[in-house]
């Protein structure tokens, strides 16, 4: 049994880990690398194995760092089954049909070829016919069982734990893939698969602990009511999946309550967050108790009165016009494209703005050059000032903080345990929290005999 590390090994994008037993060749997961134009260009790069040589893939959630890379994946020849949840599979769809939309307008724009066209996302999706239940083992080779736990991350993350048999010795492997933070309004908590021999485990926020969920939310209220008192809009760049409806609840709850406008103008400019919200009342099994109880009795707690989904350019546009008032949600959630880099570009060098950051910022982003401080930022070409009020909220993540991820390593005891998905500096703090045992920090490329 061997496994090779080919993607957020330290550094938290590109996930691809690839798992070699009994003959087998199965890939966990299948991720796109984001950030700077450096790691654009690894994607075009050779994944370090041959694609027509994989079995299968096992995809633990649908965030494009984790799955998009799949349609070049077949597009080089890849013609096994990719395994996931079913709601993995419905997101996926709406991701990669996005994502193979944006690199043809990229390829047009630099006069290349793009990295792969809507062609590939649809075959890649057509392999994709193959669902996996929390809690349900499938055997995806004779010797070699997956079973998937609910990682509390995303609508429909999981981690992935396999067992190989061969005559009376079983081994067993976790690929823990993104851990969500406990106690979220809309998703289970993540679940601790059992025991394993190994581990492969993220630890992006290995090295720090998230702020108080009601202490976030607060300052998200308070962020987005000075904007508002200044007159002047809050822009909240905006992870399409799971942080939209997330804020979407959220801003639900504080026009219900009193602590926002009850006729708060909130513009969802996004076709996929739009699109990923309607399949959250698709996918109750995917869903907290409470938040599938609230959809079943036909309440929407992602909807306000005030709330547009703006699903084409024109209606986009038409946002120029409100200069106050509004609470705008677009992508990308790290500015490195999409439509809130225009509102980002009309409310940054406007004082009586906010622009509210919350999720991770990765290296290189020009999210992070906001959050660092910077006074003049880059986009579409042109030099941004920073004037609007700049927030960071880091409790809304969508990852486990630091002791939520210890507490969740201590329940596998795992024997060995390889720390992925995390820039250097949270790896190393996170690596020395961690009990007495074999630990490794794989680089891009390396391989281990297991």
């Amino acid at each position: 049994m061997k496994i090779s590390f080919h993607g957020a090994d330290q550094g938290v994008t590109g996930s691809c880990h690839l798992l070699e037993a009994l003959g087998q060749r199965i890939l966990i997961d299948c991720g796109l690398f984001q950030g700077s134009r450096t790691l654009a260009a690894d994607n075009a790069d050779d994944f370090g194995f041959d694609p027509g040589q994989i079995d299968a893939v096992v995809l633990t959630h649908a965030h494009l760092d984790h799955c998009g890379r799949l349609p070049l994946l077949v597009k080089r020849g890849f013609r096994g089954r990719i395994h996931s949840t079913d709601a993995t599979r419905d997101l996926a769809a709406i991701v990669l049909k996005d994502s193979a939309h944006l690199q043809g307008d990229e390829a047009e724009r630099n006069h290349e070829e793009p990295l792969y066209t809507q062609e590939d996302a649809a075959d890649a999706l057509n392999l994709m016919r193959h669902p996996m239940h929390y809690g349900v083992p499938v055997d995806l080779a004779p010797g070699i069982r997956c079973t998937l736990y609910d990682a509390g991350h995303i609508l429909g993350s999981a981690s992935a734990r396999f067992e190989v048999t061969e005559g009376s010795v079983t081994k067993s492997i976790v690929f823990s893939g993104d851990l969500g933070s406990r106690g979220r309004p809309l998703l289970h908590d993540p679940v601790a698969p059992p025991p394993a021999d190994i581990l492969v485990m993220e630890c992006t926020y290995g090295d720090r602990l998230h702020r108080s969920l009601d202490d976030s939310v607060a300052e998200l209220y308070a962020a987005i009511n000075g904007a508002l008192d200044r007159g002047g809009n809050a822009v909240i760049p905006t992870f399409a999946l799971e942080r939209a409806q997330e804020i979407l609840y959220y801003l639900h709850a504080g026009c219900e309550d009193g602590h926002l406008p009850p006729s708060l103008q909130v513009f969802l400019d996004s076709p996929m967050a739009i699109a990923a919200t309607e399949l959250f009342r698709a996918h109750p099994e995917a869903l907290s108790a409470e938040a599938a109880a609230t959809f079943a009795s036909g309440s929407d707690p992602l909807s306000v009165d005030g709330l547009a989904y703006t699903r084409d350019r024109e209606a986009s546009q038409k946002i120029n016009r409100v200069h106050g008032g509004a609470v705008i949600l677009a992508g990308s959630g790290m500015a490195t494209g999409g439509r809130v880099t225009y509102h980002l570009m009309r409310e940054l060098p406007r004082a009586e703005s906010a622009v509210i950051f919350v999720g991770f910022a990765a290296v290189g982003t020009p999210a992070r050059r906001i959050i660092d401080g910077a006074q003049i930022v880059r986009m579409h070409r042109e030099s941004i000032s920073v004037r609007a009020s700049i927030h960071t909220i880091n409790g809304f993540s969508a990852h486990a903080d630091r002791n939520e991820l210890l507490a969740w390593h201590a329940q596998l005891h795992p024997l060995r345990t390889f720390l992925v998905h995390g820039e250097l500096t949270a790896m190393k703090a996170f690596a020395a929290r961690l009990p007495p045992g074999q630990l490794d920090l794989p680089r891009f490329g390396d391989e281990y005999e297991l």
